[in-house]
């Protein structure tokens, strides 16, 4: 059993992976025996994550690149293949919010920043699809493969403020849905896309909009907590288990499908 659940042999590239819960999608992956490529704009921060992982005896390789160019996508996928001869999984982990994508509540909801809007969603919708049509390509001559997207609650439920994440996380859903299906109707059984969907978890992003410095939460991580059965936030080790077992040949008859990881956030009714 334990062997279906193994990453060993396995390439797996992660987008995002400089970030906060890239890199527990990092370590998560080279726990399970998977070698990694982490792939983020930050160089120094890739570059130790990387050689953290070597020095410890896994594999592991920094990729710098931008979810929005191509033409350095191109590069990382060039040379994660020249170290490692294939590509069997991508986990498109970057996207995000920005401030030009909030609406305050004292904002006019007839006069928003659509462009800031538009910016937001644009950077978490095709900044999961052209990774995928990049890496995805690669995973393709590999023969065999996991794509895992990364959805948020913000697609399930009406989230305030951030009208430009809410619309990109919906349409990764969408997204993830339909590449399922013509990825199957293409490769059968043998390339597969499924989303992770994590609730509430502390980033750099979101942690002055949920915690106060004091100690303590916002009205609005109150809010979140309020609506979380767990009432708390997530650990970013606790999205690892859904992650490898989408990714591990244990989810082999799993695709089209979104797992969240969110203390109950999705299900809540609030009463």
């Amino acid at each position: 059993m334990a062997d279906q659940f193994s990453l060993a042999g396995k390439v797996i590239v992660v987008t995002g992976g400089t970030g906060i819960l890239g890199n527990a999608f990092v370590n998560g992956i080279v726990g399970a025996g998977g070698a990694v490529g982490i792939l983020g704009r930050n160089k120094a921060t890739a570059e130790e994550r990387a050689d953290r992982i070597n020095a410890n005896g896994g594999k592991a390789i920094a990729l710098v690149a931008d979810v929005m160019n191509t033409a350095e996508l191109i590069v990382a996928k060039n040379k994660i293949l020249d170290a490692f001869g294939r590509i069997d999984g991508l986990v498109n982990g970057a996207g995000g919010n920005m401030p030009e994508g909030v609406l305050q509540p004292e904002d006019d909801v007839f006069h928003m920043n659509l462009e800031g809007m538009k910016k937001v969603m644009e950077v978490n919708l095709w900044g999961t699809l052209y990774p995928t049509q990049i890496f995805g390509e690669a995973i393709a001559k590999t023969g065999k493969g996991s794509i895992v997207n990364i959805s948020s609650m913000n697609s399930k439920r009406a989230i305030t403020k951030v009208l430009g994440y809410n619309m990109g996380k919906a349409a990764v859903d969408c997204y993830t849905q339909w590449f399922a299906v013509e990825l199957a109707n293409r490769y059968g059984d043998a390339i597969r896309m499924n989303a992770l969907a994590p609730g509430f978890f502390l980033t750099e992003q979101n942690r002055n909009l949920l915690t106060l410095p004091q100690g303590g939460y916002t009205e609005r991580g109150g809010k979140v907590i309020g609506n979380t059965p767990f009432k708390r936030f997530g650990r970013p080790d606790e999205l690892i288990g859904a992650l490898v077992w989408l990714l591990s040949d244990a989810s082999a008859f799993v695709t089209g499908s979104m797992i969240c990881v969110d203390g109950g956030f999705s299900i809540f009714g609030g009463v």
